[in-house]
């Protein structure tokens, strides 16, 4: 094993884990409704707050899984 491929596979096993742990964190689309049902209350920061830590969750998951998708192919062709 070269060092390309230990690096790789590093990198791969890395990203991999944190697409796990980001996706599991995120709520769900349908986390709103529910809390109108259930009568819930959440203030207007709560809801702010909770927003802006989805959003930049999501897209930190998509950059993130973008970069892993190049770098599975460069490791398919490359190594």
């Amino acid at each position: 094993m070269g060092t390309l491929e230990i690096t790789f596979g590093i990198l791969v096993i890395v990203m991999a884990l944190f697409l796990i742990i980001a996706v599991l964190l995120q709520s769900g689309k349908d986390t709103h409704m529910s809390g109108a049902i259930t009568g819930s209350a959440d203030t207007f920061f709560g809801q702010s707050k909770a927003n802006t830590w989805d959003r930049m969750l999501s897209k930190l998951t998509v950059g993130v899984s973008v970069v892993f998708a190049i770098v599975v192919i460069l490791m398919y062709a490359l190594v």
